[in-house]
């Protein structure tokens, strides 16, 4: 399932003076509401480069960034050197939490099959050694497998209906010594079993293509033996990590009490590369963070890298949780960047965890117009690191790009996938949103505090679950 975009709605509650593009704002500011944009673009606007963006991508998506891997913790270590870079004393958060460890070794062979295999794996699946008979068995639902002896055989499965981690147990209950998953529509498949479950046998992913190639030679009557290997999939205790850079207020006798958070996730899911899910969003907080060091403000910035959003938001839950309730009233915004890059994906909206404005929002759609002339539109939505914050009643919202790209969660989540202008183009609107609000004497609305609203569970999950 991907990160649902639900209905969206284009508020139009802000009402603007002039309104123009980046090009005509620089030309022309003469009204009181525009003077702050002007600062803007002589401090800091002007700055922004994608480039930047796109070379901390490239560095980052070299390697998956598992929570709890030792590629987490290079990355972690390579945005705090950033950050400290710019000027900053950045600070990691470390925390722990009961993950799984995806396999280093993963084969599948099967005897008489014509075409080539290139097996995916689930979350939470088991290591072991197999081979057996392959025996096709539909959806892997109950009734389907009442009269189908699996005793030692390795159960072909098609996706659909029920989750991954029934189909598995399903087959499993009636002796299947592993499964073989394939997609229901075109592409790889990428998923997670949900959780460890004693009772799972190994399990691997095939694209919809595999499968209904061995599908049809199954169908016509040949016999087929698999052959199946998983090494090195394990769960246990993890520890991620967050990183935090923060810019105090210019003159703390003239700031307010106000923290906005600007942030994203540092980690992908097992098998991705994760340039744009989500390398896109930690390289635009960096780039951020650079830009607006000494850019002169009333207001504290942090900017934010989270750990294991994969796994269900957890870095930024700790972050949260772990807030001092003094921290959780001032803190007046949250800017989530996920998935932002992309050139595949569809266009810029933004996702609140209840679907009604909030001052995240309400500043964005304010940049966004000034900018392009047409305000970001926003819709519902969760499951990524605004939905902490929203709980604790913090303004939040998401900032992806709708629809999302046909690779997301798979080995082509890629650099060559990227889009500088949209990189420059999220940076710009996040950039003025944030710096109008956190500028001396600043103009934009008083932030006003949501209701704690609770997320759905499945919201928490973003990786597929069926």
């Amino acid at each position: 399932m991907k990160k649902p975009v639900l209905t969206l709605a284009l508020a139009t509650s802000l009402t603007f003076g002039t309104i123009g593009t980046h090009a005509t704002l620089a030309k022309s500011v003469e009204t009181p509401q525009q003077q702050p944009f002007k600062a803007l673009d002589n401090k800091m606007f002007n700055s922004i480069n994608a480039d930047n963006i796109y070379d901390n991508i490239d560095y980052l998506s070299k390697t998956p960034r598992v929570a709890g891997t030792e590629s987490e913790f290079e990355a972690v270590q390579y945005i705090k050197s950033q950050f400290e870079s710019y000027g900053y004393d950045a600070e990691i958060q470390p925390f722990t939490f009961f993950g799984y460890t995806p396999p280093h070794t993963l084969e599948l062979a099967v005897n008489g099959f014509d075409g080539e295999l290139d097996p995916g794996t689930f979350t939470y699946a088991v290591s072991g050694k197999i081979s057996g008979e392959l025996v096709y068995a539909g959806l892997g639902k109950n009734d389907e497998l009442q009269n189908k002896d699996l005793t030692g055989k390795i159960a072909l499965i098609k996706r659909g209906e029920l989750t991954f981690a029934d189909k598995v147990l399903n087959a499993a209950e009636r002796g299947a010594a592993g499964v073989i998953i394939f997609n229901n529509s075109e592409g790889s498949l990428s998923g997670t079993l949900g959780g460890p479950n004693e009772d799972f046998v190994p399990v691997v992913s095939l694209s919809n293509a595999e499968g209904e190639a061995l599908l049809a030679q199954l169908n016509s009557g040949e016999e087929l033996t698999a052959s199946l290997n998983v090494e090195g999939a394990k769960y246990g205790e993890r520890e991620s990590y967050n990183v935090i850079a923060t810019k105090e207020p210019t003159n703390k006798r003239k700031a307010t009490d106000d923290i906005i958070v600007v942030g994203s996730h540092h980690d992908s899911v097992a098998g991705a590369p994760g340039a744009n899910d989500d390398a896109s969003g930690t390289a635009m907080t960096l780039e951020l963070a650079r830009v607006m060091k000494n850019v002169p403000s009333d207001t504290e910035i942090r900017f934010i890298t989270f750990g294991a959003e994969e796994n269900g938001l957890l870095g930024s839950s700790h972050y949260v949780e772990n807030l001092s309730e003094d921290e959780i009233e001032r803190t007046i915004a949250n800017f989530n960047l996920d998935m932002v890059g992309s050139k595949d994906a569809g266009d810029l909206v933004m996702l609140t965890l209840d679907g009604e404005p909030n001052l995240v929002t309400e500043l964005a759609q304010k940049s966004s117009t000034l900018l392009n002339g047409e305000a970001t539109p926003f819709g519902q939505g969760g499951r990524s690191d605004h939905v902490p914050f929203a709980e604790a009643g913090i303004p939040a919202a998401l900032f992806i790009h709708s629809p999302t790209e046909p690779w997301y969660h798979s080995p082509e989540d890629t650099i060559d996938k990227i889009s500088k202008e949209k990189l420059q183009d999220v940076a710009e609107i996040v950039a003025l949103a944030v710096f109008d609000q956190a500028r001396f004497n600043s103009m934009g609305p008083k932030p006003k505090k949501s209701p704690k609203v609770k997320a759905a569970p499945e919201m928490k999950q973003k990786q597929d679950i069926r």
